[in-house]
């Protein structure tokens, strides 16, 4: 499944289809380069999915958790792990096994313990500037 993102201004509509999408899935691996818009996107799920909360990047917390309409949403930044010790210590199992959505930046980091039917989503700038958004 692809999906362009032409403007920011229409990333709630891409959120929206991305959404439409999900199925049974709850893990969702976000791949791309810095600055790709990774974190834009999952912030426009989140709000799309009735969070009201103020939705950042974790990058030092690691995990955010927010609050949406009908659960809650686990969104994870492993930019600055550098041991997977770390994400053990954390308890990973019990976010991404809990039957909550969850939302992970540079999974590229922690492939090894994602759940084998984790979704690999790549976000990739184009020459135009608009964004592909493919799983």
């Amino acid at each position: 499944m692809e999906i362009r993102i032409q403007h920011l201004d229409t990333i709630r509509n891409a959120a929206r289809e991305f959404i439409n999408h999900l199925g049974d899935s709850r893990v969702f691996a976000f791949y791309g380069k810095m600055g790709a818009g990774k974190t834009t996107f999952i912030k426009a799920i989140c709000e799309e999915l009735g969070s009201t909360d103020v939705i950042t990047s974790p990058t030092f917390a690691i995990v955010n958790e927010y609050t949406g309409d009908d659960a809650p949403i686990y969104h994870f930044d492993f930019y600055r792990i550098k041991k997977l010790e770390e994400v053990y210590d954390m308890g990973y199992e019990e976010y991404f096994y809990s039957g909550a959505l969850c939302l992970i930046e540079w999974p590229e980091l922690v492939e090894e313990i994602l759940p084998d039917d984790a979704i690999r989503v790549s976000i990739t700038e184009q020459e135009d500037g608009s964004r592909l958004i493919a799983w």
